[in-house]
């Protein structure tokens, strides 16, 4: 099958498709969409690998989220389509080693994460150093298992860019991380942004783009040839759709906004992008 897109990171094990999943992966398939469905504990990582495993034009990806470490709740405005109603609940999961390298074994496996630091929401009564602490301790064993199954990483960083450039050079110093990886829903500036190209990683775009014009300029000033476009879904929908449930389909949303920032036509940024995505998960 040939892949018009690649939504690079989305959420489609998620219970946000518990009612219309086939639906939704229908609609994408339709498309020409490709999608890598990435997960963040162990059981949406099992799931992940199940769904990759059952359907065409699906991947995977495993790991242990940061926000995962510690058990928390909160809602989050920028991510949820109703923060009024809904909101974040995560459990306490501690990195099992065993458990993932087992995934990550797996043929439709093609990335390990998303891992990394996030310093954004800090979960209450327990030492904020401590839990930073956890998170790069998090980090280190998923470089290891990276490492170990010579796969990519896709990175979560949130807050926390010092700190996540910074491991992420000495790994690579030390020669790990030969597949490198990417820095996935990228809000940072255009200084980070260009720190992580010179490690040799990629930068990829959300909804965010279609409606922050600070996160334009970074974007404009960066080569498409290092760029990939995702939605994660259900979150941080683009514009045209903003504050619904997102779906892999509008990723073509944001292929729109990077094609007309980056002063390139729809197709002309199609082909790079999908090429970039094509070889980073070596598809």
């Amino acid at each position: 099958m040939e892949y018009q897109l690649f939504d690079t990171h989305s959420h489609l094990q998620f219970a946000a498709y518990r009612a219309d999943r086939d639906e939704v992966i229908e609609r994408t398939q339709a498309a020409g969409v490709g999608v890598i469905v990435v997960g963040s504990q162990s059981t949406t990582s099992q799931a992940a690998v199940d769904l990759a495993k059952t359907h065409e034009g699906i991947w995977a990806a495993v790991g242990l989220h940061p926000n995962h470490l510690h058990a928390q709740e909160f809602v989050d405005e920028n991510e949820l389509s109703n923060p009024e109603t809904e909101h974040v609940k995560t459990r306490s999961e501690v990195f099992d080693h065993d458990f993932y390298v087992a995934l990550a074994k797996e043929e439709k496996v093609v990335a390990i994460g998303e891992f990394g630091l996030d310093y954004y929401r800090l979960p209450e009564g327990i030492d904020p150093e401590q839990v930073r602490d956890d998170q790069k301790k998090n980090v280190l064993a998923h470089f290891a298992l990276a490492n170990e199954v010579e796969k990519p990483v896709i990175i979560h960083c949130r807050d926390a860019h010092k700190d996540q450039y910074e491991m992420l050079r000495q790994e690579i110093e030390a020669g790990g991380l030969k597949r490198r990886g990417v820095i996935h829903c990228f809000t940072g500036t255009l200084e980070e942004a260009k720190q992580y190209l010179g490690l040799g990683f990629l930068i990829s775009f959300t909804g965010i783009l279609t409606f922050s014009k600070t996160l334009q300029e970074v974007a404009k000033n960066l080569p498409i040839e290092s760029l990939m476009i995702e939605t994660d879904a259900p979150y941080l929908a683009p514009g045209p759709y903003r504050g619904q449930r997102n779906e892999p389909l509008y990723v073509k949303e944001i292929l729109k906004t990077l094609a007309q920032i980056q002063s390139l036509t729809y197709e002309e940024a199609q082909k790079i992008t999908t090429e970039n995505a094509k070889r980073f998960f070596e598809i």
